[in-house]
């Protein structure tokens, strides 16, 4: 993912001497890239733990173990509070 970023910076720069505004967009979507990109800022520095990685790629196998522990959690809860639709859901299945 890093080198087609990088690609695509590189082509919106090479365009940018002809026309500005790629320019802009080479500078958009490299903070696109960092903000939410892969080895971003925001990424690293949340530590690889349960809080909120909302669809990131997991870094490791203990984030992945992490998200589906919390994931169970879950499950567990709506079972035990809807017991009448788990039940229904299952049939269905």
């Amino acid at each position: 993912m890093g080198t087609i970023v990088l690609s695509g910076t590189v082509v919106l720069v090479i365009l940018g001497f002809g026309n500005h505004t790629w320019w802009l967009a080479a500078v958009a979507l490299l903070f696109v890239y960092m903000q939410y990109g892969r080895g971003g800022a925001s990424a690293s520095s949340s530590g690889g733990s349960s809080g909120g990685g909302s669809g990131a790629v997991p870094g490791s196998y203990r984030a992945y173990r992490d998200r589906r522990d919390k994931q169970a959690r879950w499950d567990r809860r709506y079972r035990r509070e809807r017991p009448m639709e788990s039940r229904r859901q299952a049939r269905e299945r």
